[in-house]
Parts: C-alpha cells; structure tokens; sequence
C-alpha cells in the first residue's frame, strides 16, 4: 500500500470497557476504522452506543483498553503523554456538541488564540482567523463575542477554531445537535464545504440520517464494532 492508500487515521482492534461494580460495561469490542484524507464519514448510532467514546480515543484523548490508533501510520498508545498532547494540538481538530468558546474574547479571538498558543504571531493568527470566520460567512461577526452571536454562528466559530491550526483530522461530536434544523442544516453544510475545501480526513457523528448521506461514507456501531451502513 502507498503513502497515498494509507489512512491517516486507521484504529485497529480498538477495545474499551468501564468497571461498573463487580461487572465490566463492553463499549468497544475490536473497533476497525480508516479514514482518508479528503473522506467524511458519518458516525450514525444511538446514545450510550460509544460514538462519543469511539471519538475520544481516535483523538488520543482516551487510550483503549487493547487495539491501537495509529496516526499517519504511527502507534500512539505508547507515545509519552507530551507527544500525544503534540499530535492533537498539529493534527487534531475538535468540535463538540456545546461550542465551548471562550466568553470574555470576541469570535476573531477564539479562533486566533489557539494560533498563537502553537506559536503564530498575532498579526499571522488574526489574519488566518479572518479567512476561516469569512468563508464561514461571519465576516461581520468577527468583533462580535459567544454571547451576542446566534447557536448557528457559535457552532460556526467553533469549527474555525477547530481547523484554525490546520489539522488533518477533524473530529465532531454531535456538532448540530442543540440547533433547530434549519440552523443545522447550514451549520452542517458549511462544515462539509471546509472538509471539501480542506482536504482533511472527518469523522462526524450525528443522529441525522438526511445529513449523513451528504457525506462521503456512513458507519455505525454494533456490539461495539464498527459496521459501514448501505
């Protein structure tokens, strides 16, 4: 297999359980998943069915009980915590359900910050900034903070601020899921016009079936494996 056939994320055999008492809950069992760069794929499965969990563990934020993850083709279970935290912050981007923006900065700032904690200078992090929140189409907006922007715009910003470091991963938990549809159904198009747009790998999970078939594959957990849907 070339370089270009290879997965930038590939979990392979991904295992994960939670002691509940004298029992263990079985989350995972042996989870296989590929994704490729410039490929989104729908994560579509009911709560409590470890979509959440599948997530925090191909973004190194879990470690699996067996299995391994492996970014552009290196293990990361063994890495030191500090190389794992260095492969999320360059390759891993997140978006969760709630926008978790930082109140007190404008919509310019959430997405510029994380440009500068990576080593940007202000100048070079406000002006990536100003791109992303554009083609978003919040170039009116830039100076506006969490509070005075609508759900839609708030979700917006935070998918900036998610591919503002430019990762090659996206990862996105339920990132409609507190708007109304409409709302989410342009949330959710721009968002696959910047993964389009981007070329990055996406794994998006979410309960809406009509947004999932937009995108490039469709899987779903079952008895803790993964299961590509029709």
């Amino acid at each position: 297999m070339t370089d270009d056939q290879k997965p930038i994320l590939y979990m392979n055999a991904v295992e994960r359980r939670y002691q509940q008492g004298d029992s263990a809950l079985e989350i995972l069992q042996g989870a296989e998943l590929g994704a490729w760069l410039g490929q989104s794929i729908a994560l579509v499965a009911p709560s409590g069915s470890g979509k959440s969990t599948l997530l925090h563990i191909a973004g190194l934020l879990e470690h699996p009980d067996a299995g391994e993850v492996y970014i552009d083709g290196v293990a990361t279970s063994g890495l030191p915590d500090a190389e794992r935290t260095r492969i999320r912050r360059s390759e891993i981007g997140f978006v969760y359900q709630a926008h978790h923006l930082l109140p007190e900065f404008s919509a310019l700032e959430n997405v510029a910050i994380p440009q500068m904690i990576r080593g940007l200078s202000r100048k070079e992090a406000n002006k990536r900034a100003q791109e992303l929140l554009s083609y978003l189409g919040l170039k009116k907006r830039l100076t506006h903070r969490p509070v005075e922007l609508s759900g839609g715009e708030q979700q917006r910003v935070a998918i900036a601020r998610a591919v503002a470091n430019a990762p090659r991963i996206l990862l996105a938990d339920e990132p409609t899921g507190n708007l109304d549809p409409h709302t989410a159904d342009h949330v959710f198009n721009m968002l696959t016009q910047l993964v389009r747009a981007s070329g990055l790998a996406a794994i998006i999970a979410t309960h809406n079936l009509e947004l999932a078939g937009r995108m490039d594959r469709r899987v779903t957990l079952q008895d803790g494996k993964i299961v590509e849907m029709a």
